[in-house]
């Protein structure tokens, strides 16, 4: 008996990664624009962007992605009022299927959004330049890279590709399964997570998210560890410094007003404690931020 292999057809392969990138822009980022024979996604992961392709501008909102083909000039601003966090990644594919994304605004569904987030997180791993480089042109390789991270990136990117072009590009739409049990934990750590980002403001305690969402303190740090990583008040004091964050790149508050706006004691205590997560003053990411902004508007 005689075994015959079967060749594996391939319609998406990432012939090489140019560039990850994750950015936290300024309200008020504006990108001259740019051509170049690979092609490019911008995801919008918070906020709201202003695409310019060629002679089209293109309004993307959080969950929305564009892709530029290669030779598309392109460009990019901020609306002006809201701070946006941005993915962008470009490759080389020549692979006659990417005809599907050309002139196409698409939102992404949940599986979509953790390949994308496995892929900037394996990017991280796999090169030593920072993901949030503007003028990055050559990705440098890390000698203590995880095994294979780079083939992950690739894997990833060509998954989430494989999935938008299975789907059409309509959103997602989830089908009754035997997870009931897992969709059901992560549709209360999506409702918890919403109650402590509407009351961000607030000096909440463990006792009164528990309260407010007739949940148990044990199950409900028993099944944020398992999601996040962490505790319920680990995650929101996250969620402050995030919205510190978007408020200093929109420049419109001090931090004094910060401060007060999400609830510490003191700007001591909110400084403190902004350095304690992002490695940061304030300051230190004020400034930062605004030359990453002042870059002549070059991405």
């Amino acid at each position: 008996m005689a075994y015959i292999p079967t060749s594996i057809q391939r319609p998406i392969q990432i012939q090489q990664v140019v560039t990850v990138h994750y950015f936290e822009y300024s309200s008020n980022y504006a990108f001259v624009g740019e051509s170049h024979d690979f092609w490019e996604f911008v995801y919008v992961d918070k906020g709201e962007i202003v695409v310019t392709a060629e002679d089209k501008e293109l309004p993307l909102k959080k969950g929305e992605m564009v892709f530029h083909r290669p030779g598309e000039f392109h460009s990019l601003r901020a609306n002006g009022v809201v701070a946006p966090n941005l993915v962008i990644a470009s490759f080389y594919c020549h692979s006659p299927a990417m005809e599907f994304f050309e002139n196409r605004i698409l939102t992404i569904g949940d599986k979509e959004r953790s390949l994308m987030a496995k892929m900037v997180e394996e990017a991280a791993d796999a090169f030593c330049s920072p993901l949030d480089d503007p003028m990055l042109l050559q990705m440098e390789r890390n000698e203590n890279a995880p095994f294979a991270a780079e083939q992950i990136v690739a894997m990833c990117l060509e998954w989430m590709l494989i999935e938008l072009l299975r789907r059409g590009g309509e959103q997602t739409t989830e089908k009754p399964s035997s997870l009931i049990r897992e969709k059901s934990q992560n549709e209360f750590i999506d409702r918890v997570c919403q109650y402590l980002e509407d009351n961000i403001s607030r000096r909440l305690t463990l006792s009164d998210v528990c309260r407010d969402n007739l949940v148990g303190r044990s199950y409900l740090q028993k099944i944020f560890r398992e999601k996040t990583g962490g505790g319920a008040m680990e995650y929101f004091g996250i969620l402050k410094i995030k919205k510190a964050k978007e408020m200093i790149r929109e420049g419109s508050h001090n931090f004094t007003e910060i401060s007060t706006f999400l609830g510490y004691n003191s700007i001591h205590y909110f400084s403190r404690h902004f350095k304690k997560v992002t490695g940061m003053t304030p300051s230190e990411y004020a400034s930062s931020v605004k030359v990453l902004a002042q870059k002549n508007g070059l991405r």
